[in-house]
């Protein structure tokens, strides 16, 4: 026995030296950018992932004649079923994620000077909206180590004029619902989450999109939940889904017959149509498995990353049961580097094969919205010196910050194996190795 585990420690002990010199030796290469080998030559996992449910779903509608979701059923499948993989009473399917907020927004109530707290660090379209009613976006700063918004600024920004907060689950991450829905409730205010990113993320259980208000989503093509455009509003208020379904369908309710003129308010038409709602029902059939895939190899990146001194993976807040990931998000830390500017290391992570971007820029300096809120329409609701202490309420240095630092990966890259995940990180610390020489070149 003894002789047995002397033999094994020896064995473990040479493995465990020829795995060290193996790293090393794979640190000592050069980067691809320094005339190196890449780590990857094959890409990684293409999305959409499809074959033939999609095409079958797609030719029945096509063959039926009814594409319209008055004339067929498909939407109204898939209501349902959202509403069922959510646990959300309603869920109302709209032609995007941008019209299901615009939706909710009218739904609630939001009108031309009111104010409408937001993150700096979303897309465009979140704010969007909010210009479209004519109403002023307020900025709280982000939670640079979680990149979503800092709820506990929230409610140092709220005025007599605030009507809503948006808070937005980035990367599929969730926001600190906790401390939003308790200022929320204080203030008798709505919350709309945008979980445009996050199919399927959870809050202590719960799905994200069933704890507001109202919770919207995207089935835009970069999203977890694919039908290339298209998306989803749920809600447990009868009264409110009742509203969003009028608005979505040029103000006519949901019993109104192709021949009934007659109307409930104004509206729009951002209605899903048949064709989206069975893609969307195909691409459901694989969704828990791929959400349970990203989680895997997510976590199993987030233990490989944190061992690399300047990258700093996104924290996750307690109450964040389950990660969507429909981004993988980290901070790089120039000073671990040599100095190496972001835009080199992110050049010469994509020469190892690993493709990355540099995400948001500081969405609440964007010259479109000094524009935009000076124009003729806002200077009705928003007189110069209102302009003036917006644009002093809405710095946000923390999020300055992350804007600089921020390195996204793609959900798909999520899709493949550990080795993939260990690509990774084995091309950033190689990086990290010539950062000096990389920072000269």
């Amino acid at each position: 026995m003894a002789s047995h585990l002397s033999r094994r420690k020896f064995l473990g002990a040479a493995s465990t030296a020829a795995t060290t010199a193996i790293g090393a030796v794979r640190v000592a290469e050069k980067p691809a950018l320094l005339g190196g080998k890449p780590v990857r030559s094959e890409p990684f996992p293409a999305w959409p992932k499809f074959n033939s449910v999609e095409e079958k779903a797609l030719l029945e509608v096509l063959r039926s004649g009814k594409w319209f979701r008055g004339y067929g059923q498909q939407v109204n499948r898939f209501e349902q079923a959202y509403a069922r993989l959510t646990g959300a009473r309603h869920c109302l399917a709209t032609a995007n994620g941008t019209s299901a907020l615009f939706i909710c927004l009218n739904a609630l109530g939001v009108a031309p000077g009111d104010e409408v707290i937001v993150p700096p660090y979303t897309f465009v379209a979140t704010i969007n909206v909010v210009l479209l009613m004519h109403a002023i976006p307020v900025f709280v700063d982000t939670d640079p180590e979680t990149f979503q918004i800092d709820a506990r600024k929230i409610e140092a920004a709220i005025t007599p004029r605030t009507t809503a907060i948006i808070p937005v689950h980035i990367g599929g991450s969730a926001a600190d619902l906790d401390t939003v829905l308790a200022v929320a409730r204080k203030h008798k205010l709505p919350v709309i989450e945008d979980a445009c990113q996050a199919h399927l993320g959870e809050w202590r259980g719960r799905k994200l999109g069933t704890l507001g208000d109202t919770g919207c989503f995207s089935f835009q093509a970069s999203k977890n939940l694919n039908s290339g455009e298209g998306g989803a509003i749920l809600t447990d208020s009868d009264e409110l889904i009742e509203r969003c379904y009028a608005f979505h369908n040029n103000g006519r309710g949901r019993r109104a017959t192709s021949y009934d003129f007659s109307y409930h308010s104004s509206g729009h038409n951002l209605r899903m149509t048949e064709f989206q709602a069975s893609l969307l029902m195909a691409q459901m059939t694989r969704l828990e498995e791929q959400a349970r895939t990203r989680d895997q190899n997510g976590a199993y990146l987030t233990s490989l990353l944190r061992e690399i001194p300047g990258i700093r993976p996104a924290r996750v807040y307690e109450g964040c049961t389950r990660n969507a990931y429909h981004l993988y998000m980290f901070r790089y830390l120039k000073e671990h580097f040599a100095g190496l500017p972001r835009a080199k290391f992110l050049k010469a992570l994509r020469a190892e094969g690993i493709p990355a971007s540099d995400g948001y820029r500081p969405l609440n300096r964007e010259p479109f919205l000094k524009q935009t809120l000076s124009s003729r329409a806002f200077r009705a609701v928003m007189p110069p010196e209102r302009l003036s202490q917006w644009q002093e309420r809405n710095q946000c240095p923390e999020n300055d910050r992350l804007c600089e630092e921020a390195v996204w990966f793609t959900q798909n890259m999520l899709l493949g194996t550990r080795r993939d995940m260990e690509q990774i990180a084995e091309a950033i610390r190689k990086i990290q190795s010539y950062a000096a020489e990389l920072a000269k070149a």
